[in-house]
């Protein structure tokens, strides 16, 4: 540490040893600076030190697809305007003010359509 500030935090070189933000990475000048506290550290403290990261990934099943899935959840009578199935089932939300009306979401179990109805 170059500067005057005291050291706080106990780190990985990864953070500030001042203020505990995370440091930006080296550039072309012989110090990184941080950012939020303006603490100076010299790169060469840097020098031989490897990072490693990994990303692990869920696998994709197909048959947790989305489209696959039953539908679920209170059914009503009433006529699909794509396939013309006469079985729908309904979600009621309130997407305006609450003095307005109920949005109603229709799905046909059939085809999947969906229509909406502002009531």
């Amino acid at each position: 540490m170059l500067n005057s500030m005291s050291k706080i935090f106990e780190t990985e070189l990864e953070f500030c040893e001042v203020c505990g933000s995370v440091l930006p990475l080296p550039g072309e000048t012989m110090f990184i600076e941080c950012k939020r506290c303006q603490n100076k550290i010299n790169v060469k403290e840097f020098h031989g030190i490897e990072n490693h990261s990994s990303h692990i990934f869920k696998s994709y099943d197909a048959s947790t697809n989305d489209k696959e899935e039953e539908l679920s959840g209170p059914t009503v009578e009433r006529k699909c305007s794509n396939c013309g199935y006469e079985e729908m089932i309904f979600k009621a939300q309130q997407t305006r003010s609450a003095d307005e009306g109920q949005t109603i979401f229709y799905t046909c179990k059939e085809c999947r359509h969906q229509e909406i109805e502002y009531s």
